[in-house]
C-alpha cells in the first residue's frame, strides 16, 4: 500500500483523533515517537482496516513517515516487540531510509516469526544482496510460507536459487515431507 491509502483506510478508525495528534506530537518532537509508537497497538487496536493491515499497524506506519529519521526508526525496531517490529518493516519501502533499514530486515530474517520473515522479504527486500534475498525464500519453503510474498521473486530467482531449492526438496523427500506446490512450480519454471 501506498502512504496516502494507509492514511485514508485510518479515518474511520475511532482513535483516529489520537493519531492525528500523535502524529503532531512527533513533528514537534521526534522524542515522542518511542512512548506514542508502543501506544499506538492499545489506541488504535487490531482490527483490520484494508488489505492485511490491522489498524495499529497502519497507525505505527504513519507515525514512522511522520518521523523521517533512519536512526529513530531502527531505534524504534530494536526496542520494538514483534508487532512493532513488523510495522517498522512493513514502512520500509515507504520511507527514504535508503540502505539504512538492511540490518532490519537482516535481523527479520534471522527471526522464525513468520509474520517477520514475509515482511523482511516484501518490496524492501530490493535492497537485500542476492545471497541474503535467496536464504529468506529458501527460508520461507522451510517455514512454510507461501512464495506470494517474496516481492519481485519471478524477475530475481537465478540459478543459485534453483539448486538451493532442488537441494531442499531433495532433503525434504529424504525426511517423507513434500516441497510446497508454489517451490515446486518456482523450480520447475527456472529449469525450463
Amino acid at each position: 500500500m501506498r502512504a496516502e491509502e494507509i492514511r485514508a483506510a485510518l479515518t474511520g478508525v475511532p482513535e483516529h483523533l489520537w493519531l492525528t495528534d500523535a502524529v503532531a506530537r512527533v513533528r514537534a518532537d521526534p522524542d515522542a515517537a518511542g512512548s506514542l509508537f508502543a501506544r499506538a497497538g492499545r489506541k488504535l487496536g487490531r482490527q483490520p482496516v484494508a488489505d492485511g493491515w490491522t489498524a495499529a499497524e497502519a497507525g505505527r506506519v504513519v507515525l514512522l513517515l511522520a518521523l523521517d529519521d533512519p536512526e529513530r526508526v531502527a531505534r524504534l525496531y530494536w526496542q520494538g516487540d514483534p508487532a512493532e517490529r513488523l510495522a517498522v518493516l512493513r514502512a520500509l519501502p515507504l520511507l527514504d531510509i535508503g540502505a539504512a533499514g538492511v540490518p532490519l530486515a537482516e535481523d527479520a530474517l534471522r527471526t522464525n516469526d513468520k509474520r517477520l520473515v514475509a515482511a523482511a522479504l516484501g518490496p524492501y527486500a530490493g535492497h537485500l544482496d542476492d545471497a541474503t534475498w535467496r536464504q529468506g525464500v529458501v527460508k520461507c519453503v522451510f517455514m512454510g510460507i507461501p512464495l506470494a510474498v517474496v516481492d519481485r521473486l519471478e524477475e530475481r530467482a537465478d540459478d543459485t536459487l534453483t539448486g538451493m531449492l532442488t537441494a531442499l526438496a531433495v532433503e525434504r523427500e529424504a525426511a517423507g515431507r513434500a516441497m510446497p506446490e508454489d517451490a515446486e512450480a518456482l523450480v520447475t519454471n527456472k529449469e525450463q
